[in-house]
């Protein structure tokens, strides 16, 4: 057995049985790379290797995008900016039949665009629409369910925690090109599942009782017009070069400030604390886990894991078809036990390369792998956003599934669509300019 193929096997196999055991995938990280490289360097060479590969790993102005743009969300879901988005939404589905199940997943879509965070619009939304759905005779599994499946088209509709992680994990992919290649996938994520609401609304006569009148409408849309403006500051700005994706961050933080205190004032000095508190734990937890995963990819370049895993895959088959059809297999069951953020870190180097030789390029590698890493937030068993979701319409796992099931059928086809048509992802990019 090669030294490539024995590292792997050790370093996979003490990773598993580490998050088996319940340990937390950041420590799992650190201690299945030092397990493989202390072979080779001893543990006096590979302690201060690995410390200082760690701090190389998070030590990236590029990376203060993250903490900003969660820190913007946290500011968002507080500040009132959700309802005046539902308001909105609602004023464009009208009283087709499941209005409030089409206002919870276009409601989503604009809340990602603005927050980029599944797990605060499967919250928020899920918060202040489930309650609506119930009062109008909404099945509640239901509206737990579309809530679940759509709150991670922020993940893909920039501003996209998920994609700066890929452009810094895949060695300078644009930013600003990835985040307009995701709103062509983001937005068919939303749209597939539209068409299930629609049919299952349909059988189950889920009709709203609420009509939109002309004044109403134009009232939530003036209402929400502010909130909107933020997509066409942040993305704007970078596409015309204005400032970078960390500047748009800060710039992101500073108008939701703007927006909540003043001109909403719907949130307080004193609210700012808790705020604060909130997103500094979160943003240190991904940063933990972005130095963690680091380390892993240089003891797997070290050990030369991932031209070894490049071999196998392109061994299975000469049909490009056929390989990135397993590689979205091996991606959506990564997707079911690991975190977005350390599973993007991890396989873009061992994948993007096996993909690059089959002539994808990194911009439709990045987004068809936050696509299909996304899906992973809504499965079990350590689904984020599903969880949240569920928490929060008061509802039981066994019983949302069934009708998730339907959902995730959907998701899945556009996954192929965003897979074998590359246009998808990089026809926006193009337009804009980018290669």
């Amino acid at each position: 057995m090669g030294t490539a193929a024995a590292a792997s096997i050790m370093i996979f196999s003490i990773l598993v049985i580490l998050l088996l055991a319940g340990v937390p995938i950041g420590i799992s990280l650190c201690v299945a790379s030092l397990a493989v490289i202390v072979q080779s360097l001893g543990f006096i060479g590979a302690a201060p290797a690995s410390a200082l590969k760690m701090f190389q790993g998070i030590n990236i102005f590029t990376l203060l995008a993250i903490p900003f743009f969660i820190l913007a969300g946290n500011i968002m879901n507080k500040g009132g900016i959700a309802i005046r988005l539902i308001n909105f939404a609602t004023a464009l589905t009208g009283r087709i039949p499941g209005s409030l199940a089409h206002t919870n997943i276009v409601a989503n879509m604009l809340f990602g665009a603005i927050s980029g965070s599944g797990t605060a619009a499967a919250s928020a939304m899920g918060s202040i629409i489930g309650p609506i759905e119930k009062k109008e005779g909404y099945d509640e599994d239901f509206s737990a369910a579309v809530n679940v499946a759509t709150a991670p088209t922020g993940l893909l509709i920039p501003p996209s925690t998920g994609l700066i992680t890929y452009g810094l994990a895949s060695g300078g992919t644009s930013i600003a090109a990835l985040f307009l290649g995701g709103y062509i996938p983001g937005i068919l994520w939303g749209l597939s599942c539209m068409v299930i609401a629609y049919i299952y609304a349909k059988k189950q006569n889920f009709v709203s009782q609420k009509k939109i009148t002309v004044k109403d409408f134009f009232n939530y849309t003036f209402e929400a017009i502010p909130s909107l403006l933020l997509i066409f500051i942040v993305i704007g700005g970078i596409c015309a070069g204005v400032f970078t994706a960390t500047e748009a961050s800060a710039v992101a933080v500073l108008y939701s400030l703007i927006l909540s205190i003043i001109f909403y004032k719907t949130i307080g000095i004193r609210d700012l604390y808790a705020i604060l508190v909130s997103s500094a734990k979160m943003s240190g937890i991904i940063m933990f886990l972005v130095g963690c995963s680091n380390i892993m990819a240089w003891v797997m370049s070290f050990t030369g894991i991932p031209d070894a895993i490049a071999g196998g895959v392109l061994s299975i088959s000469d049909n490009k078809i056929i390989i990135l059809f397993a590689i979205n297999m091996l991606l959506l069951f990564v997707g079911t036990f690991m975190d977005l953020t350390p599973a993007i870190l991890i396989f873009t180097p061992i994948l993007l390369p096996v993909c690059q030789q089959l002539g994808m390029s990194a911009l439709h590698f990045g987004i068809m792998l936050v696509f299909n890493l996304s899906i992973g937030c809504i499965t079990p068993p350590v689904g984020n956003i599903l969880f949240v979701g569920i928490k929060v319409a008061g509802r039981k796992l066994e019983n949302v599934m069934p009708i998730l099931i339907k959902f995730y059928l959907a998701i899945f086809i556009i996954l192929m669509l965003v897979t074998y048509v590359p246009s998808l992802s990089t026809l926006i990019p193009q337009m804009a300019g980018y290669k």
